[in-house]
């Protein structure tokens, strides 16, 4: 009975058949087995090897498994004796054992997933062989690497591997780029909410990879803001995965990258393995795409109608209704409306997205802006984004004031209102420095401190030249290079009083 079961399901399989074949040879070979590991290793979704191991009569220890020594001459005519598809970089691993033990250290000290951005984390072994993937097909010395997300940590293998590789990343998870920047590999963090805007810095790279949401929204979006962020000569990397029980799927995902005109140069199947997603067998292919002239406006077309519902969980979620308690009018006047509000009110308005890509072209005194569920990481840029005396913060939540803007507002709240009031400019040097870099929330970081310490200069009867400002900011703050206040990640707006008050402290100090 045991074998009939196994040979129902294989023809059952048809030629799809491989997949369990080789999970049986794997049951056979004398190892144990977990349900996740077995998985993982076959790159076979969890129902599908759940069906085999249910025909199955398996030796057992704890949660481990195999099939008897006894009982494995009975499937030797029903194994799969060719192994999967080759791994394009699979031989080049071995000489890399030091980095992927450093791998492994930093993908377990990363942050805990969080399930409500679709956080799966790649394996240490999948995140090197992007990384020599990257350098088997690429030239990449000297080349500009953009990670659009990176809970992974694929910026860190790639900077291992290939050094004088310049990879940028723009997430929207502070810890992630927190996390990033305390291993001083020298990749650039950037903050960003992919579903609004992708930082004006984070353009004109060589290459982009991906690991977005697998959702045809996840996967659109975040192509189309590779495609943002790369030369019209550059190349867009994207992991997707779909488990062989559904084509359909698939089929949605890939008509959302049809639409942005890209060609496909390549797909190596099952190339990325992930600790969980075990309902597409913790795998996922690896797509190389080209851009075509017809890329960039379909990518403008598809960012312009932008949902921000592109997760499988969470308030942002594809499946998510509507807010019940999203605001209905300001609790005070406002000049302007920002994010989604009643068409009703008479106010004028401007989107999120809108509102953190550019200046507000006119003056206001007093804005309210609205943040739906799952957007409250973009609260801190929100309100650097103006310089107007009153802001009004509607969220789903009561919220959490960012302290980093301590120095730029004081707060009160009213229930899950936040209202933030521009402090009066300080009289000491470091505060109005502060403010003038933090009050220009657009404008390049390190420029607003460079003029700032300047004018520190001049105030001091001294002078300083703007090449002997700029190697004040450098020694101080190298990150700083071509980073605007919204675009920063918070543990770089926390620290920033104190690398103010070190460049002043050098003002005296000969350079």
């Amino acid at each position: 009975m045991e074998r009939d079961g196994v040979e129902r399901l294989l023809a059952e399989a048809g030629v799809d058949g491989r997949r369990l074949r080789h999970a049986l040879a794997s049951l056979c070979d004398g190892r144990w087995w977990t349900l996740a590991t077995l998985v993982r290793h076959t790159a076979t979704s969890r129902r599908t090897i759940e069906s085999l191991l249910g025909v199955l009569d398996l030796e057992r220890s704890g949660d481990r498994f195999r099939v008897a020594e006894t009982h494995r001459p009975a499937f030797q005519d029903l194994l799969a004796v060719a192994p999967p598809p080759e791994d394009p970089v699979g031989h080049l691993v071995p000489h890399y054992e030091a980095v992927l033990d450093r791998l492994r250290e930093l993908v377990a000290g990363a942050p805990r997933a969080r399930h409500t951005l679709d956080h799966v984390a790649a394996t240490p072994d999948t995140i090197l062989r992007r990384a020599l993937l990257l350098g088997a097909r690429f030239w990449l010395p000297g080349a500009r690497l953009l990670c659009v997300g990176d809970h992974d940590l694929t910026s860190l293998a790639v900077k291992l591997v290939h050094p004088e590789t310049d990879v940028t990343v723009a997430d929207v998870d502070d810890r992630i780029l927190a996390y990033i920047d305390e291993q001083d590999l020298g990749v650039r963090t950037r903050w960003a909410d992919l579903r609004l805007t992708l930082p004006t810095s984070a353009r004109d790279h060589d290459l982009a990879i991906t690991d977005p949401p697998y959702t045809p929204e996840g996967i659109g979006l975040f192509v189309a803001r590779a495609v943002e962020g790369v030369k019209d000569d550059g190349r867009v990397l994207l992991a997707y995965g779909a488990s062989e029980r559904t084509p359909a799927l698939a089929l949605k995902v890939q008509n959302a990258l049809s639409a942005l005109n890209l060609a496909y140069e390549a797909i190596y199947p099952d190339f990325n393995r992930y600790f969980g997603a075990e309902a597409i067998g913790s795998a996922a292919d690896l797509y190389i795409l080209r851009p075509t002239t017809r890329t960039r406006p379909a990518a403008a077309a598809r960012l312009d109608r932008a949902a921000t519902a592109i997760y499988t969980q969470g308030p942002q979620s594809v499946e998510s209704a509507p807010a019940a308690d999203a605001p209905t009018q300001p609790e005070g006047p406002a000049d302007l409306l920002v994010g989604d509000w009643p068409a009703s009110l008479p106010h004028t308005r401007v989107k999120l997205s809108t509102w953190l890509a550019k200046p507000y072209a006119a003056t206001v005194e007093r804005v309210a802006i609205a943040v739906p569920a799952g957007l409250e990481a973009a609260l801190p840029r929100l309100l650097l984004a103006t310089r107007a005396a009153h802001v009004e913060v509607h969220l789903t939540a009561p919220p959490a004031v960012p302290a980093a803007l301590a120095p730029v507002y004081d707060f009160t709240t009213s229930g899950t209102v936040l209202h933030a009031t521009r402090r009066p400019l300080p009289d000491d040097p470091e505060g109005l420095l502060l403010r003038r870099i933090l009050d220009n929330g657009h404008a390049k970081l390190a420029n607003s401190w460079r003029e700032g310490l300047i004018a520190a200069a001049r105030a001091q009867d001294g002078a300083l030249t703007k090449n002997e400002a700029r190697t004040l900011i450098r020694q101080t703050a190298p990150w700083s290079d071509a980073l605007s206040p919204v675009e920063a990640p918070l543990h770089r707006l926390t620290t920033l009083p104190t690398h103010i008050a070190t460049t002043l402290t050098l003002l005296h100090t000969p350079l």
